[in-house]
């Protein structure tokens, strides 16, 4: 009995780190660690990124963070600890509170459906909040599609990849990965300003999350009732231009019937992306709902597995 009373225990701080985003999300005016992340990130590639040698001093800052983070959450956690094992799990909830994105997500892409409701120029100055395209000549369906798209890339980066790595290496490491995912959103675009410079974290962050986009398509595809459309998932998760985000954009294509990709326009210039689906079809407030719960239901699904993980290890 002892035994099991403290394999639980171990599991709580996640829990409650969990819960509270699944009811609050991320508050805002609160201070949140990635923001401290990207200030961070921000004052190394104004003081690195220029001259030569870009590749390495970009290495150099990414490895730098990444590593830092890791060994100050490590360090926090054994000074709480050494106080109170109670201040270890309190910190360890925290971490996992602001580690996760699943509350805020699913509100923003709702968001954008009630926005582009009521006008486009409305949904197109919504959607610009989530995404990275240049949104001011969106269509209607091109703003639906740009949020249904970030809400399964964002599933895969937001909430199974953290989930992934704190089952793995803890609060520290959850938080390690959380800057691995903001240096590749801030510096792994391949344009002439990071192409160079923010090369290394961008693979960084493509093999920190080859694990977790797979896992977060396939909990997908059978949380929904489609798990026959594995196929579909591999055929068009192989053929986007990242190795990851595809694979969950692929899965909300098959479970809604429909087609992402195509060409956007990043900071002034047209990207083409593979299309993944084959049924260009009008995207809806219906598509939107299926899509949230399909999303939410997969962090549950996750969350499980990773309690289930922490209890018996």
């Amino acid at each position: 009995m002892y035994y099991y009373a403290i394999s639980f225990l171990k599991a709580a701080p996640f829990w409650g780190g969990w819960l509270a985003d699944r009811w609050l999300g991320d508050p805002e005016n609160w201070p949140h660690p990635i923001v401290w992340f990207g200030k961070a990130i921000s004052i190394g590639e104004k003081a690195l990124n220029r001259g030569s040698m870009r590749v390495l001093k970009g290495a150099c800052l990414a490895v730098f963070l990444i590593m830092g983070v890791y060994l100050i959450c490590h360090g926090l956690l054994a000074l709480a600890g050494g106080i109170a094992y109670g201040l270890n799990m309190l910190l360890t909830a925290i971490g996992v509170f602001y580690g996760l994105s699943g509350k805020t997500l699913i509100r923003e892409v709702s968001a954008v459906f009630d926005a582009v409701e009521r006008s486009t120029e409305e949904g197109r100055r919504q959607v610009a909040r989530i995404v990275g395209r240049d949104t001011a000549n969106l269509s209607p369906r091109e703003i639906r599609a740009a949020a249904l798209e970030t809400l399964a890339e964002n599933l895969s980066d937001g909430v199974i990849a953290p989930m992934f790595w704190f089952a793995l290496l803890g609060m520290p490491g959850m938080m390690a990965y959380k800057m691995v995912n903001t240096l590749d959103s801030m510096i792994g675009y391949k344009n002439e300003r990071y192409g160079e410079f923010g090369r290394v974290a961008a693979k960084i962050d493509d093999a920190a999350n080859f694990i977790p986009a797979r896992l977060t398509a396939y909990l997908m595809l059978l949380v929904s009732g489609n798990w026959k459309k594995r196929a579909f998932v591999r055929r068009f998760g192989r053929a986007h231009a990242s190795p990851n985000s595809g694979y969950p954009e692929a899965a909300l294509a098959a479970i809604l019937d429909c087609r992402f990709g195509g060409t956007h326009d990043y900071f002034g210039k047209p990207v083409e992306k593979p299309f993944i689906g084959t049924n260009e079809r009008e995207l809806t407030a219906a598509d939107a709902r299926l899509a949230i719960r399909v999303n939410s239901n997969t962090e549950i699904a996750m969350g499980f597995i990773v309690s289930l993980f922490l209890v018996i290890i």
